[in-house]
């Protein structure tokens, strides 16, 4: 993927490329072939989950892997200082995932499932898993702050660690009592969520830092992000599709064979996405912060860990489960909602952060107006 800029006159969406301005095309398309082979390729999914990383399909983990590597790669690591000396950034973005999110889909998993539990244990653990994968995608289309978002990835990780199973312990068991509600247990160890955290982070994370410290090294920043960074940089967007296809495969039967189902899940879900994206934009925005750092806050907020989600329903109630269903609709409604919010962004850039650039500069020699991805 490469880089763009937006010129003093002229919408950002306007100028993005062909394959950019379709992007919610292309991942709608790879959902839909997804679903069909696991609909139509008996025992592909069963075939595709045998062989898992961290109770994750490895098909799946390897998607991920090649679609994290290259945004990771495109960080300019000897900036991250700027972002932890932010406080109006971290401190919101810590309550925002850790205290308000989980409560949310808590509140909205309870309202709209309430004689579902299985789905709605299956949500309320959704919404525990905070994002460290997908958002790093989102936060580049939309002109994000990359090295803010490596820093808010890195701080959830650390918190994921410490505190998901303390809170699935305290929204699954303790809170339903206080409330008088039917009650859940979750029984996962911190090491199976942070052997999930190091797979799906550590290692692209790693594996980004020491390309970028090598090739500059070797050859100079200014080579780095001409010639190297559009050279590995569409295979974020390869990956991207390549998990949507096998992830949706996984679970198409059970998607397909139950609509009603996936409707009642996909309801909430979508309150929930709108709601804390929207409310982090405009909390970002109270607080002072420039349009790239309040998107990136935004989307940090609205993303989940659908991998870590769907691993912990997956190895606690199994693969066929109501939990495991839930946790794969999550995807199945967040991938082309926050796609639509990232065209949001870019148009509403310009009227709401005026004084504020909403993109990067495009690296020396590539060309000004293609996307920057």
């Amino acid at each position: 993927m490469s880089e763009t800029t937006t010129a003093p006159n002229g919408s950002v969406a306007g100028r993005l490329s062909l394959v950019d301005r379709f992007l919610a095309v292309w991942i709608l398309a790879a959902m839909a072939a997804g679903l069909g082979l696991g609909r139509l390729v008996p025992g592909l999914g069963d075939a595709l989950a045998k062989v898992t990383v961290t109770g994750v399909s490895l098909p799946i983990a390897l998607g991920l892997l090649v679609m994290m590597y290259p945004v990771l790669a495109k960080v300019r690591y000897d900036r991250l200082d700027t972002v932890t000396r932010d406080k109006r950034l971290l401190i919101p973005s810590l309550v925002i995932n850790w205290i308000l999110g989980p409560a949310v889909m808590f509140a909205l998993a309870w309202v709209f499932l309430p004689d579902l539990p299985e789905y709605r244990t299956g949500l309320i653990i959704v919404g525990l898993a905070r994002c460290i994968a997908m958002v790093l995608i989102w936060n580049d289309l939309a002109c994000g702050d990359r090295e803010a978002a490596a820093v808010l990835v890195a701080l959830n990780s650390v918190f994921q660690v410490i505190a998901f199973a303390g809170l699935g312990w305290f929204y699954l068991s303790v809170l339903p009592g206080w409330l008088g509600l039917e009650q859940a247990t979750l029984d996962v160890s911190v090491w199976e969520i942070a052997r999930s955290v190091l797979v799906f982070l550590g290692i692209p994370l790693v594996a980004g830092f020491a390309t970028r410290r090598l090739g500059e090294k070797a050859r100079g920043r200014d080579w780095y992000e001409t010639k190297l960074i559009p050279r590995i940089g569409p295979f974020a967007l390869y990956g991207l599709l390549f998990t949507i296809v096998v992830l949706f495969a996984l679970q198409g039967d059970a998607i397909t064979s139950q609509p009603l189902d996936v409707v009642r899940i996909a309801v909430p879900l979508l309150v929930y996405f709108a709601v804390m994206w929207a409310g982090s934009m405009a909390l970002g925005k109270t607080v002072g912060l420039d349009y790239p750092r309040a998107t990136t806050l935004a989307f940090t907020a609205a993303g989940n860990n659908f991998e870590l989600a769907i691993a912990v329903a997956i190895a606690t109630f199994g693969a066929t489960s109501g939990q495991a269903l839930a946790g794969v609709v999550g995807p199945l409604i967040e991938v082309p909602v926050l796609i639509g919010l990232v065209y949001v962004a870019l148009a509403a850039a310009r009227r709401y952060f005026p004084g504020s650039q909403p993109l990067q500069a495009p690296a020396a020699g590539v060309e000004e107006g293609s996307a920057r991805v």
